[in-house]
């Protein structure tokens, strides 16, 4: 099928889906298009809190194994300054990343008042699978998606089930893939989660386990007609492998004496990253802002991934330097890391969700801004996307 006569279909399908007798009656005109529309959102925040105070007693060590010079009061003063985290949340011992990527569902099916029948995808994003309390080995048979399905009750065969492991960007990849199947016709409504517990593979004598925070957060993003095009205008990704990819790694515990060595934790090489997400974010989002026409200066907020609050600053900055060369503006970006962490996937839904529902003022989901998300992470992978919100 040609593709003039593959969308003038797509078209007609819909509204005939919003109008059964469109296609009864040659003179009704075609004057809408179909976007894809965020309708709903939810989150699951572990009722957990662990305060930076908390690891003032623990054992750091270096990648050599040895200790550090530096009191434990200078270590956790240093990352506050670094990454502004002062506290986090971690899962409770009898939870997964299922149990919280479901919640998270619930919320997003509730706030979008629809019937999880309906849905024609169900996208998880995660990178280390279900866990137990005191183990770091991963489950991932079956996929979380099809576990989340199964826990909603949801009995269509038709509602595909998947997850995607794409680093911290995994979230806003799995909206940019619900995206394709609602522009191609494939899919009138996706439910997106992004979860993890990362608490449960962080190395204790490690000084970035005090960065890893568990969560999940989720979107229902469904096709909506309209005469003015809204919702995703456009995006973008990329993924920097031949040189970056060792930059987040599984690897052995510091105390390598005391672990056994087939026991892998996250292992972080932090001033490459930082310096590789101060380079290519900005860059990535201007990408979404030229291919949509759009000046940085319509852009009302930005929702980057919260891995790091220092890093997050100093994007944006050169993001404003490179686009505008203007100062930032005030109250333009959103931010949770300070109070939830970094909890990969589910950094930027569970802000979005926040923000939502005005848990997060002066912070508002108005209609008509245009936003921007972003995110890096392992692999290195980058993804950006420019939204409108109805």
């Amino acid at each position: 099928m040609k593709l003039a006569s593959f969308l003038q279909f797509k078209t007609l399908y819909f509204a005939a889906f919003l109008k059964p007798d469109v296609l009864c009656d040659s003179t009704y005109e075609i004057s809408f298009m179909i976007n894809s529309i965020i309708t709903g959102t939810g989150s699951c925040i572990p009722e957990k809190v662990v305060r930076n105070e908390a690891f003032l007693t623990r054992t750091f060590l270096n990648a050599k194994g040895e200790t550090f010079t530096q009191s434990n009061q200078e270590i956790v003063d240093k990352l506050r300054e670094i990454s502004t985290i002062e506290e986090r949340r971690h899962a409770g011992p009898e939870q997964s990343t299922t149990d919280l990527a479901f919640i998270a569902a619930q919320h997003a099916i509730e706030s979008a008042g629809i019937d999880a029948e309906t849905l024609d995808y169900i996208i998880v994003a995660h990178n280390l699978g279900d866990s137990r309390e005191g183990h770091t080995q991963s489950d991932l048979i079956p996929s979380l998606a099809a576990r989340v399905k199964q826990r909603l009750g949801i009995r269509n065969p038709f509602a595909v089930a998947y997850d995607v492991l794409f680093g911290c960007p995994g979230w806003l990849q799995g909206l940019i893939q619900a995206h394709y199947y609602i522009q191609s016709g494939d899919a009138k409504r996706v439910l997106v989660i992004g979860a993890e517990i990362l608490s449960r593979f962080s190395d204790p004598y490690d000084r970035d386990s005090m960065l890893y925070a568990d969560g999940a957060g989720a979107v229902i993003l469904e096709a909506t007609p309209s005469d003015v095009r809204t919702g995703i205008l456009s995006h973008a990704a990329r993924t920097d492998a031949a040189l970056y990819s060792k930059m987040l790694t599984m690897g052995p515990s510091f105390a390598r004496e005391d672990s056994d060595s087939t026991t892998m934790f996250l292992k972080m090489n932090g001033h490459r990253l930082y310096q590789y997400a101060l380079t290519h974010v900005p860059e990535a989002i201007k990408l979404v802002l030229d291919k949509a026409q759009v000046p940085l200066s319509s852009i009302s907020k930005v929702y980057i991934h919260q891995a790091n609050g220092k890093m997050d600053d100093a994007i944006l900055a050169r993001l404003y330097a490179i686009c505008d060369d203007t100062p930032v503006p005030e109250n333009i970006m959103p931010m949770s890391i300070s109070k939830l962490g970094n909890s990969s996937v589910a950094t930027i839904p569970t802000l979005l969700d926040l923000v939502w529902k005005q848990k997060m003022l002066p912070h508002q989901w108005e209609s008509g801004s245009k936003v921007i998300f972003a995110s890096v992470g392992a692999g290195m992978s980058i993804n950006a996307m420019l939204y409108q919100i109805p």
